[in-house]
């Protein structure tokens, strides 16, 4: 849903399906030379999987690269998530219309800095 409304903005989306790696998941936003790297996490395994994420992003010199959480994230740890380097994380009842106005927004504000 929310990768179908992402294209509907006119968006390039590389949906790259469930159980990624956060490997997997660093070499593609590289291969892709992507802005944002977005992360649906349902599981509940956000602080075991967006750590190393950012981490694999900053080794391969990634770290201008928005990364966008959504899940249902209790409130502290989406504390600590942004703490980490997280640009957004987008619980149960977002909008798909705030979450592509904040990407356009935070892609906007990244290409003025590059």
């Amino acid at each position: 849903m929310v990768a179908r409304a992402l294209r509907d903005a006119g968006m390039e989306v590389i949906y790259t399906g469930i159980r990624q790696t956060p490997q997997m998941i660093v070499e593609t936003a590289l291969q892709e030379d992507v802005d944002v790297v977005g992360l649906s996490v349902l599981s509940g395994a956000h602080m075991e999987l967006v750590p190393p994420i950012l981490q694999g992003l900053r080794e391969r010199g990634l770290e201008d690269v928005v990364v966008v959480v959504g899940g249902i994230i209790p409130e502290e740890d989406r504390r600590a998530l942004k703490e980490m380097g997280v640009a957004e994380v987008f619980g149960p009842g977002a909008s798909t219309k705030e979450i592509v106005e904040f990407i356009r927004k935070a892609v906007g504000q990244r290409r003025r800095t590059v």
